[in-house]
């Protein structure tokens, strides 16, 4: 059996495990929260080192992107560096492929127009193909990285701004500490109803789920969720709040959707190939091996 664990810095309250099979091999996926401690997650990697098939590092990038530029992010280089035997994934590499996959979904398979749509994405830069999709099919994207991740209400409103500015900035924001751009531990937890016009206006909010979470306001009658990791009671909250569909580039397990690190986590233990050695095509590859498909919920 194949053993996938996301050790993560988020909530232990989204913690979930499931058995599953792939391929006509079993798989065990576990997601384990420590609450924003950076301490434990080390420990817990070093503990489980070499026991498992691939970690997922959860709750934190290792890499941000600005079109083919890379930064390491400072604080989780530890968290990496902890892992000596089995290899460990950002979810990073993934994104790139998966997450355009998904913007192709709701085209293709979903038959949504983008051209003009409004789509609200919470923040670009951890996400770069899917902004780069939604840019290509025509959207009238709105990028909320100021307003999301560090809390200035600034909007940014082309793809070739956010190029700009992730150009000026990320050298410097990487090495910030990580809890001052992305909750973590219990704050993830909490909901602050804010900013709603943006919502308002946009016919699509996607991207990571804790920033469209962090502000989320109380009615999001008939919007188009684009998301990952979503849990039982998100799927609720979404219900309860209005939203019409709610699309997640990563497969549903036992009512719960996982983050890229863990789907990215799934495809190098069966890649049989070093995370470094990983191109494109071969997720895509993978990706199509596995019949990976977004999970799709309807609510009206």
């Amino acid at each position: 059996m194949k053993k996938i664990v996301s050790v993560s810095l988020g909530s232990s309250k989204r913690d979930h495990r499931v058995k599953t099979e792939f391929l006509g091999e079993p798989v065990s996926i576990e997601r384990i929260g420590t609450d924003g401690d950076f301490k434990k997650v080390i420990e817990l990697i070093r503990s489980l080192d070499g026991k498992t098939d691939a970690f997922g590092m959860g709750g934190i990038d290792l890499y941000l992107f600005a079109g083919k530029n890379r930064y390491t992010v400072k604080d989780a280089v530890p968290i990496a560096k902890a892992a000596q035997i089995t290899p460990i994934v950002d979810g990073s590499g993934l994104k790139n492929t998966l997450e355009r996959k998904v913007v192709n979904f709701l085209m293709s398979d979903l038959k949504l127009k983008l051209t003009d749509k409004k789509v609200l994405m919470v923040a670009g830069v951890d996400r770069f193909g899917m902004a780069e999709a939604f840019d290509e099919a025509g959207s009238q994207i709105t990028f909320g990285d100021f307003i999301f991740a560090l809390g200035l209400p600034i909007p940014i409103t082309s793809l070739a701004a956010l190029r700009r500015i992730a150009y000026t900035l990320l050298p410097v924001i990487v090495r910030l500490p990580y809890t001052f751009l992305y909750p973590t531990g219990s704050k993830q937890d909490n909901i602050t109803p804010k900013h709603a016009h943006y919502y308002e206006e946009a016919d699509i909010i996607a991207g990571d789920f804790l920033f469209i979470k962090k502000y989320m306001p109380v009615q999001l009658k008939d919007k188009i969720i684009v998301t990952n990791t979503v849990t039982s009671q998100d799927v609720e909250e979404l219900r309860g709040r209005g939203v019409r569909l709610l699309v997640t580039s990563t497969p549903e397990f036992s009512g719960r959707s996982f983050g890229t690190n863990v789907m990215e986590a799934l495809l190098v233990s069966f890649s049989g190939k070093k995370p470094n050695e990983l191109r494109k095509e071969d997720y895509l590859q993978l990706l199509e091996q596995l019949n990976f498909k977004p999970r799709v919920m309807e609510f009206r």
